[in-house]
């Protein structure tokens, strides 16, 4: 793995401040905003780095050193070794989802692969002294999500956290850990085989250098790319003082769902923060999957890239509607733009009258997880509906023709 591919040129750039200890995201943000560039903002003297709000003397000289700092290089090619690559907001690799939270991570650590078809997402987290029952919940709703097309996201921690990946994994679907420490070591370690099987189908991700170590600091800061990543966020097991909690505040700050599973009314070790939570209506109540399902659809809006390709080819004739709709279906067309291939394939085997998953797969000549994920995002979206008997549907002529804002709290 060579430089460029550990680094984009202008990711370089940032990972020069944010090896900046009094830069993070914030300052960061402020620099750019008044310099116009990242490149402005390293090529800026300390008197005039000076006049940004809260940069002082001695934050304006660091600035000036890190620009010709010997630990970029070093970190990258500690990264190069390490098989991880960086990424920063410029890039188009970096996950869309963060850049619509208020401190997305200057640069992003990642060992795996992030896709666009991720932003799908939901969160799973809870208690790391978790009891079974919360183990077989975390699992359970893990291994639901992951067959539903959602990659599931957690920190990777013993308990909820861990049982969530596991059971996203069983189900052969995608997940993505946040650690609380640097990608040159995997916390807690007893994790290490699961942390490589996460990279395999999914990735790792951390904002912290390579070699920093698991401080309790972390953790509660870790916890903002979970909750930005994600759709909405479903708490298992949490206590009265459960970092689960910090996971689901910051959930609802950022305007995605929270969601939380009932636990035990004599077990509130494991359960009040839960409870306090659906008490309190900060997390709307989930026994199950379609629960979940039901909330989001209300959500509408999907935190992804733009549309890649409308369904019609550039410049034809009939550009403007779409392949697989009717005249009666051509308000549901202006939406289909945003469909990945999976979705127009499965779109239109749902238009030519399918509904069993089967008769789907066979129509769309896909595998039955890429059939289940693209029906996700197609309910997710406003374009499909579940039917009774596990059979689906074209969302009918009455549906609105744009989705939805997401409603605010």
């Amino acid at each position: 793995m060579d430089h460029d591919s550990v680094i984009s040129p202008i990711g370089r750039k940032y990972l020069s401040l944010h090896l900046t200890p009094e830069v993070g995201p914030i300052r960061c943000r402020r620099l750019v905003e008044y310099f116009g560039s990242v490149d402005g903002v390293l090529n800026a003297g300390a008197n005039l780095l000076q006049k940004v709000d809260g940069i002082g003397p001695a934050i304006a000289r660091s600035i000036v050193r890190a620009a010709r700092d010997e630990r970029v290089s070093e970190e990258i090619d500690l990264a190069r070794t390490l098989g991880v690559r960086m990424v920063c907001a410029e890039d188009a690799e970096y996950p869309a989802p963060l850049r619509h939270i208020p401190d997305p991570p200057l640069c992003l650590y990642v060992k795996g692969q992030w896709q666009e078809s991720d932003a799908v997402a939901l969160a799973v987290v809870g208690t790391r002294r978790c009891s079974h029952y919360g183990r077989e919940q975390a699992c359970r709703f893990g291994e639901l999500l992951g067959q539903a097309g959602f990659t599931v996201v957690s920190g990777l921690a013993r308990g909820i956290d861990g049982e969530a990946h596991r059971g996203a994994l069983r189900a052969g679907g995608r997940t993505v850990a946040v650690l609380g420490n640097g990608l040159s070591s995997i916390y807690p370690q007893e994790h290490e085989g699961l942390a490589g099987e996460i990279a395999a189908r999914g990735a790792l991700f951390s904002e912290y250098t390579l070699t920093a170590q698991p401080e309790a600091g972390n953790f509660p800061r870790r916890n903002r790319i979970i909750a930005g990543l994600c759709l909405g966020v479903l708490v298992v097991e949490a206590g009265k003082a459960s970092g689960a909690l910090i996971t689901a505040r910051l959930a609802s700050e950022y305007n995605r769902e929270v969601f939380a599973v009932p636990g035990r009314v004599d077990d509130p070790a494991h359960s009040a923060g839960v409870h306090s939570l659906i008490r309190d209506g900060a997390a709307k109540l989930v026994t199950c999957l379609q629960d979940i399902l039901d909330e989001l659809h209300e959500v509408g809006e999907i935190l992804g890239a733009p549309p890649e390709s409308s369904l019609a080819p550039s410049g034809s004739a009939d550009q403007g509607r779409t392949e697989g709709f009717d005249a009666e279906g051509e308000r549901e067309g202006a939406r289909a733009l945003a469909l990945s291939a999976d979705e127009r394939a499965v779109f239109r085997a749902l238009a030519d009258g399918a509904e069993e998953t089967d008769t789907v797969c066979a129509l769309a000549r896909l595998p039955m997880p890429r059939v289940a994920a693209a029906l996700t995002a197609l309910q997710l979206k406003g374009l499909a509906r579940r039917l009774p008997g596990e059979r689906f549907a074209r969302a009918g002529p009455g549906t609105p023709s744009t989705l939805p804002s997401a409603p605010s709290r």
